[in-house]
């Protein structure tokens, strides 16, 4: 039979306390995410210019749909890739 090795490192990974990622448009208060905010836009965009899922970035639902709307106006209109 083979032994199980306790490797002390995978306790450590189970025991980290994963913190709750928050919605920086709500804390930021921001009621409306438009399309030419390019700086903002290029930051929820992954380099191959997918959007990046709320589980990465921690928004909300609503500004999540804001932003996904504003980008893909701003693919259309050839500002964003």
């Amino acid at each position: 039979m083979a032994t199980r090795k306790s490797n002390s490192s995978n306790r450590r990974k189970r025991n980290k306390r994963i913190r709750k990622k928050v919605c920086r448009f709500c804390e930021e208060k921001v009621n409306f995410i438009g399309f030419r905010d390019l700086d903002i836009l290029s930051k929820n965009l992954t380099e191959r210019g997918r959007i990046l899922p709320r589980r990465i970035t921690g928004t909300c639902a609503v500004h999540q749909k804001m932003l996904a709307t504003a980008i893909k106006q701003a693919r259309n209109l050839a500002l964003v890739r």
